[in-house]
């Protein structure tokens, strides 16, 4: 099998390994891990070392143990970005606070006080009352993050830059997992459906998990909010084909969980998981101002972990919500360093201390904010049309797709002769039309659209055009 390039984190448990010549088990890979994700992962990695002959087996089930072959031992194996953990601070201002929660977080996890779920975190927070941001770094936000849109409906701003918003908010949010794919590999992915050569299928289905998460803030931007639908569509959109139990998609968990590197111990009693969640919700719900909003969600989502994976992942685009349906600038995750992400968050769980990363959220704002008020400045106005029917397009284009609709023109004629005003139907016709015949893999879960779905419709499409080429008929989805 050909060597491809090893990953950041591939090359991290190289260097574990290293420091562990007699084998270590997985258990023990993951608590060595700077930045554990789920076993699953963690496995998946050692599966494709082993594969490609960097590592080798030892023993069997719970025996199993994974090493370096004999004359790898004395190379040295760094990940790439061994010098992150420091640098980030040189770059990102760090208030005293964040500082003292870095010193704590950095230390080894011997070092550290093992913790659980604190109920008072969250009930002494009291909306309206208390805030994680100050008066003047809100208005501070909102200045840097007010758009001519604000007074328009909700969405208006994000469906003016959503072909930009899929691409960079999937990738960085996905990044901070530990994807590998690239900016230009996630938008060939989003925009031609194409999937990155020596990639995972697991990362490819990460970054359309989250497109597909985006179009459904953005297409119900009027009706989302800070209640338990969204947030559970949420997670059962990010979550889709990634976790070990397909039934824990867009569910609270009834399980216990454990978070590798960290010593908090999550809330296990899903009675409690499920009250202290709806509190989560409600208290958002209240609160008045967008950015603390969003950082709310932030900071208590995942220290409550009310799924079983994908909490991070929920965080980041639940506090989004308040920012689209207000018409700010979203908060895009560009360039924030992973290591700088995970020691703000074990500040959370593990002190119930968020100075971290409240510092590391205003700089990733403003660097969002001033990224997407230039990309603004930069793009067409959006089709007006295409604009005031996006949802009526959606609708007629997935029922099309997903009823293997044969009559095609028929049907979309028939739909605007309905539901459109005269002066708008025949350019509505012709613009179904085109986007119909540009239908491909990365864009159907725009349209709602299955993969079988799409696969389907695709046959009968061909199976059409072969009869209709006796009849010298046209097919409008060629």
């Amino acid at each position: 099998m050909a060597k491809t390039d090893l990953t950041r984190q591939q090359k991290e448990v190289l260097g574990i390994l290293a420091d562990n010549p007699q084998g270590a088990d997985v258990r023990q890979i993951i608590q060595s891990l700077q930045a554990p994700p789920h076993k699953r992962t963690v496995q998946r990695w050692l599966t494709a070392l082993v594969a490609e002959g960097h590592i080798s087996v030892v023993g069997k089930g719970r025996a199993t143990l994974y090493r370096l072959p004999a004359d790898q031992h004395d190379k040295l194996i760094t990940p790439t970005d061994d010098t992150a953990r420091e640098d980030y601070e040189r770059y990102i201002p760090i208030s005293r606070e964040g500082r003292e929660i870095m010193a704590y977080v950095r230390q080894s996890r011997t070092g550290r006080t093992p913790v659980g779920y604190e109920r008072g975190f969250l009930s002494d927070y009291i909306p309206g009352t208390t805030n994680y941001l100050d008066d003047s770094l809100r208005a501070h936000l909102y200045h840097i993050g007010e758009t001519e849109e604000q007074q328009h409906p909700a969405g208006t701003y994000g469906r003016a830059i959503l072909s930009r918003l899929l691409i960079d908010l999937s990738w960085a949010s996905s990044r901070l997992e530990g994807n590998t794919y690239s900016r230009l590999d996630t938008e060939r992915l989003i925009e031609l459906g194409q999937c990155a050569e020596g990639k995972g299928a697991q990362e490819a289905q990460m970054i359309l998990n989250h497109k597909a998460a985006i179009e459904l803030l953005i297409d119900g931007a009027e009706d989302i909010g800070f209640d338990t639908y969204t947030f559970l569509s949420l997670h059962g959109l990010l979550s889709e084909n990634l976790m070990p139990d397909p039934e824990s998609s867009g569910r609270l968990r009834w399980r216990p969980v454990h978070i590798g590197g960290s010593v908090y111990v999550p809330l296990a009693m899903p009675q409690l998981i499920e009250e202290y969640f709806r509190e989560i919700i409600n208290k958002a719900a209240t609160i008045q101002d967008p950015f603390e909003q969003a950082f709310f969600i932030m900071v208590q989502l995942p220290y409550l972990q009310p799924f079983e994976d994908v909490n991070k992942r929920v965080s980041r685009l639940g506090a989004n919500i308040s920012l689209i349906k207000n018409n700010l600038c979203p908060l895009t995750f560009l360039d924030v360093p992973e290591r700088a992400y995970i020691d703000a968050q074990l500040g959370v769980y593990e002190m119930n201390r968020y100075e971290l990363l409240r510092d590391l959220f205003i700089w990733a704002y403003e660097r969002s904010a001033n990224e997407y008020n230039a990309v603004r400045k930069s793009l067409a106005d959006p089709d007006p049309l295409r604009l005031r029917y996006r949802k009526e397009m959606h609708e007629l284009i997935g029922d099309i797709v997903q009823n293997c609709r044969l009559d095609a023109e028929a049907v979309i004629s028939s739909y605007a002769e309905r539901r459109l005003a005269q002066a708008d139907r025949l350019a509505f016709v012709e613009m179904v039309k085109k986007e119909i015949s540009r239908l491909h893999m990365g864009i159907i879960a725009r349209y709602r659209i299955r993969p079988a779905e799409f696969a389907a419709w695709q046959k009968s499409k061909e199976n059409m055009k072969f009869r209709n080429t006796e009849d010298g008929q046209t097919d409008i989805s060629r």
